[in-house]
């Protein structure tokens, strides 16, 4: 390992030597869990220095909960450690708007599809822009893409991999594709297993899935459009199969989403775009490039041990959340935990949370930010791995808290310039993980007051006041008072009082 000294520069030059430091051990150290192979891997994208991600983004017919904040939070902190890596990602998160959820919604409020989706792609985005989550390079949406959806389907029937059933569905035959299951590790045998099910209007297999759907009569005409199939609306998996390679290509660097999407919508994904782009040799082998190099799931949220999801019904909408706790607590409650592993949702790991936080923030509470602040090499470094190791955020929280440490030593020893050092650093790393954007008094301050700000103002005026007069029964009332509104005053040398919210 390379280690710095103390480095004075300009504040024009502070981005550029914090790259530096990052850059010393960064390009051939990041390593990836790839799902597809089961295990951690180097990262070698296919264009150097650039990289191509696309993520599963939500269903638009309801407002998002928490499961959903972690998709977005978790791979907003990937991109935005790959680029503080150096490197230039184009990010795709699209939007499902047409399906049957949203059809069954659309139709119980009597309202249009364009209507309802719209709605709930503004709330997503407020929620997303309320949890500090950087917007994606391009949002395709489903029904934007309706024609590269039928090319695919078509591409497929040519090549003998799909067929239109007695129903008018189009469906993909699964048993005619080499090594269906690679990327869940399930078996035909395994699945036909679990799908003895009565095949109706022609379907040829069980485990067969649809690739265009044939319009029913009572459905509404926005949710329809026509093919040479007859009319019809995409199935699920082909739109997003349709977006990422007509955005990114037939071949790409990182594909996110949830544990749940694993299967069955991200391997019929690589079915169907493998399928139509790759050809393949009687033992099921291709020379042709993967549909994506790199496969990533983040964990479950989880309340009382059970997976959250609507159909539970035991989530909690982000936006109900944000109006109890700040939302970067909510940022640090799901960064806290590694990407793949489960989360479980409580008041008590959100409270937790919070407490963690507000010691990094009181740690940075004396810092002024200067042009001659330097990093500290060796917390650069540990940062570092852990963020290479997979994306440890766990593990880069632990430096952030270490750094906290070592800075409140620094400044109850009244070593200045060491805490300057140390807060500058854990300032900057926290900015990585989307945190420790604020000042701490704006921290301290924010969120839902029972009192407004003027008046909390006055009575620490009040309160000074009596304390001056040595009415201390005054004093401690007011105190008291404004606790009971949520709000703690802080004492500090020189007769200054600061509060924050309890």
């Amino acid at each position: 390992m390379i280690f710095y000294g103390t480095i004075v520069y300009t504040c024009e030059l502070e981005e550029i030597i914090f790259l530096v430091l990052l850059l010393s051990s960064i390009l051939l150290m990041l390593q990836i869990y790839n799902t597809l192979q089961r295990k951690k891997e180097p990262f070698q994208p296919i264009h150097p220095k650039k990289v191509s991600m696309y993520v599963c983004g939500m269903t638009v017919y309801d407002y998002c909960h928490i499961g959903h904040a972690r998709v977005m939070i978790v791979f907003d902190m990937v991109v935005r450690w790959l680029r503080a890596s150096d490197y230039e990602v184009t990010y795709v998160r699209n939007i499902t708007d047409i399906d049957d959820k949203i059809i069954k919604r659309a139709v119980e409020n009597k309202e249009s599809i364009a209507s309802l989706t719209q709605r709930f792609i503004d709330a997503m985005h407020e929620d997303g822009d309320a949890l500090g989550v950087l917007r994606p390079d391009h949002e395709p949406r489903a029904t934007h893409y309706i024609d590269h959806m039928q090319t695919m389907i078509s591409g497929l029937i040519d090549k003998q991999l799909a067929y239109q059933a007695g129903s008018g569905d189009v469906m993909y035959s699964v048993r005619d594709f080499p090594n269906y299951g690679q990327l869940s590790g399930k078996t035909l045998d395994d699945l036909e297993e679990g799908n003895r099910v009565i095949i109706a209007g022609d379907k040829k297999d069980p485990l067969d899935f649809v690739l265009w759907k044939s319009a029913k009569e009572d459905e509404p005409a926005d949710t329809r459009w026509e093919s040479k199939w007859g009319e019809g609306r995409p199935g699920w998996h082909i739109e997003c199969s349709a977006m990422a390679c007509e955005l990114l290509g037939k071949n790409f660097d990182i594909h996110g989403g949830g544990a749940d999407l694993q299967f069955p919508h991200h391997e019929n994904e690589i079915a169907q775009s493998e399928g139509v782009h790759r050809e393949f040799d009687q033992e099921g082998q291709s020379n042709d490039p993967r549909f994506v190099n790199y496969w990533m799931h983040n964990g479950h949220v989880r309340v009382n041990n059970e997976k959250m999801s609507k159909s539970l019904g035991n989530f909690f909408v982000i936006r109900d959340v944000l109006a109890r706790y700040d939302a970067e607590v909510i940022r640090f409650f799901i960064l806290r935990a590694h990407y793949r592993s489960p989360v479980n949702y409580s008041d008590a790991t959100l409270d937790e949370a919070a407490q963690g936080l507000e010691r990094l923030y009181v740690a940075l509470k004396d810092y002024q930010p200067t042009a001659t602040d330097s990093p500290h090499a060796t917390a650069v470094e540990q940062f570092t791995d852990a963020m290479n190791d997979d994306f440890n955020t766990p593990e880069a929280i632990a430096v952030l808290f270490g750094l906290s440490t070592e800075a409140n030593k620094a400044r109850q020893h009244n070593d200045m310039q060491l805490y300057q050092q140390l807060a500058h650093t854990l300032k900057h790393l926290g900015g990585h993980l989307g945190l420790l954007k604020r000042t701490t008094q704006d921290y301290l301050q924010s969120g839902h007051l029972q009192i407004d700000e003027q008046a909390i103002e006055a009575l620490i005026q009040e309160r000074q006041l009596a304390k001056t007069n040595k009415d201390f029964a005054a004093s401690d009332r007011i105190r008291k008072e404004l606790l009971e509104k949520g709000i703690v005053l802080e004492d500090h040398p020189q007769g200054k009082t600061s509060w924050r919210k309890n």
